[in-house]
């Protein structure tokens, strides 16, 4: 089993409250989580109006398809329209239990 994490920073300029800037996450954990079957999470900056990092995770048989999933996240974060990707950490390993 491949275990693959991805955390990114968001800047949603156009959010003045912190209902504004839920919304707007509370979307793109939406549409992320059923476009790409991953687990998904907003992690810190809870308190930040402007600022979001989320957190995604993604589980498969494959190293090679976990970092594809989590490099198309990236890219659909980049496109957003309202939220501006500042950056990201992706991590991917085989984890055993």
């Amino acid at each position: 089993m491949i275990v693959g994490t991805l955390e990114v920073r968001l800047l949603v300029r156009e959010s003045r409250t912190l209902k504004d800037k839920r919304q707007v996450v509370r979307s793109v954990l939406d549409r992320l989580r059923s476009g790409f079957n991953v687990s998904a999470a907003e992690v810190e900056t809870h308190d930040d109006v402007k600022v979001a990092t989320l957190a995604f995770a993604a589980v498969g048989f494959e190293t090679a398809a976990v970092q594809n999933v989590l490099q198309q996240i990236t890219e659909a974060l980049r496109k957003h329209p309202v939220a501006e990707y500042l950056g990201g950490e992706a991590a991917v390993g085989s984890e055993v239990i």
